[in-house]
């Protein structure tokens, strides 16, 4: 089967229509590039992106069939990155008050937490499993796959770098600072409840 200009139209609006919902990796996005800065920010989404090309690609190669097969498997993530959240979700509370430090996130650090976040997030193993499943044809040639995940990396890294530059304006910055504990008890509490549904769920 040969890739077309149709399917991978198709799969762009998609992935944007994705991307620019609220959910977990936006909340997460949002937060680093405020309190971490420009340079945190994109390094976040590098690290979010990344991990969705990587669903991307397990989706194209079958991931679907291995959820099938082995069911513990997507439960294991799934618990695992509902865990992830909570986590995330407590120390944002536990830290809603205490000033911004001056020093910067490490870029290592910020580009695994942004993996971290999107290996476990159910929104994008979804995405990968069914939106792929029914866009694209089974038996795509290998640079065809190449292209559809390197494509995805793309738009993930041009949609986040560009979230991070607005999100970093000194007008933004300052805001944010002003409302602090606010914002951050918000994004707790949103990602603590995405992850305490996660593990409810059947």
């Amino acid at each position: 089967m040969t890739l077309t200009l149709a399917e991978l139209v198709a799969f762009n609006t998609v992935l944007l229509a994705a991307l620019l919902s609220p959910g977990a990796a936006m909340l997460f996005i949002t937060r680093a590039t405020v309190t971490g800065g420009r340079t945190a920010g994109i390094a976040t989404g590098i690290g979010l992106g990344m991990a969705a090309a990587v669903w991307t690609l397990a989706a194209l190669l079958g991931l679907d069939v291995v959820f099938s097969l082995f069911p513990w498997a997507y439960t294991a993530l799934k618990v695992g990155g509902a865990l992830y959240l909570i986590w995330i979700a407590i120390q944002t509370w536990r830290h809603a008050n205490a000033p911004m430090g001056n020093a910067p996130l490490p870029r290592g650090r910020a580009v695994l937490s942004g993996m971290l976040l999107n290996f476990g997030n159910p929104k994008s193993m979804l995405f990968a499993a069914a939106v792929i499943v029914v866009i694209f044809p089974k038996g795509l040639a290998a640079i065809d796959i190449g292209f559809i995940v390197l494509n995805h990396l793309a738009l993930e890294l041009i949609f986040y770098t560009g979230l991070a530059l607005a999100l970093s304006t000194p007008q933004v910055r300052r805001g944010y600072l002003s409302l602090k504990p606010i914002f951050d008890r918000i994004a707790a509490t949103l990602l603590g409840a995405l992850g305490l549904r996660l593990i409810l769920e059947k």
